[in-house]
């Protein structure tokens, strides 16, 4: 989509070249928000590719990604040895309402600053404890600094973040604990090919604590923590208990608040498997149809 109160496209060369944005001036990094849909408030646009950030950093530490990295590299993510959430990379992306050739254009730090429910990007960090960098912008009280906090406080909201005016997303940060942690993904939308309408997300650590991320139902994410896997009832109860659902064209409140506690148990009990060494627990990422569940009443729910 044209953005004719657009008049410049200004690459940024280094981190001063940001001191540009503010309330009529955006960050431009893939372009598949901005030019999605109308900004008749910008009157020009600041490129963050021109900064040449590297996409993918592999540390002892973990895995650095770039704001401006693509959604295409992150499902491209090679294999690494003790990497036993590498498989949530690609599941995550696939949960974009949007085809391989946005895929291509995407990038992370646009996916996450959109702050929309659905967004995968949101989805995958929050269930790995990535952390963001922030270069924050300078104020009149305050220099231009960096500040580190969790992507799943970074969103707020439904299009809500904890970025001020100028402020600019620099990478996300996933340790490696979580990056060897065991993980098991869940999905469901209204339509086979549907906006999400639940994105949930477990992950068992190598110390068997056991967290769970909800998404894509949720005005913001969130997060449940375990220190073992919980019994069923608890979670269960703890996942209805979430306060954040909501109502859109893409699903009811109560809709999601039930599916989700579904994916959940279907979660909880692919990682007792996996602990357990059995290795029966359904693949990850499709759904399954144990008694009672709501395929019949949740159109696209895969069988």
């Amino acid at each position: 989509m044209d953005q004719p109160t657009v008049r410049s496209v200004v690459p940024a060369r280094t981190r001063d070249d940001l001191a540009a944005l503010g309330p009529t001036v955006a960050a431009l990094a893939g372009g598949s928000g901005i030019f999605a849909e109308p900004h008749p408030h910008l009157t020009a646009l600041v490129d963050l590719q021109a900064l040449g950030w590297e996409s993918l950093v592999v540390t002892d530490d973990g895995l650095e990604i770039a704001a401006t990295c693509t959604i295409a590299e992150v499902a491209g993510i090679a294999p690494r040895d003790g990497w036993a959430a590498h498989p949530l990379f690609l599941q995550a992306c696939t949960a974009l309402f949007g085809s391989t050739k946005i895929w291509r254009v995407a990038t992370v730090g646009g996916n996450i600053c959109s702050a929309l429910p659905a967004g995968p990007m949101t989805a995958l960090a929050s269930a790995l404890d990535a952390e963001a960098l922030i270069w924050r912008a300078a104020a009149d009280d305050a220099p231009a600094s960096d500040e580190r906090m969790p992507v799943a406080e970074l969103v707020t909201g439904d299009r809500t973040t904890a970025l001020r005016p100028g402020d600019v997303l620099r990478s996300i940060h996933v340790p490696t604990s979580s990056l060897r942690a065991r993980t098991a993904f869940r999905k469901i939308a209204l339509s086979p090919i549907g906006r999400s309408g639940s994105v949930v997300i477990g992950r068992l650590d190598e110390g068997d604590a056991f967290a769970l991320s909800v998404t894509g139902a949720t005005l913001r994410p969130e997060r449940l923590r375990y220190p073992a896997l919980p019994p069923a009832d608890a979670l269960a109860d703890d996942v209805r208990a979430i306060g954040s659902w909501f109502t859109d064209a893409h699903g009811a409140a109560d809709w999601r608040r039930a599916v989700s506690a579904l994916l959940a148990e279907e979660i909880r009990a692919e990682l007792a498997g996996d602990a357990a060494g059995a290795g029966d627990g359904p693949a990850s990422g499709e759904r399954g149809s144990p008694p009672g569940a709501a395929t019949t009443t949740t159109a696209g729910a895969r069988p």
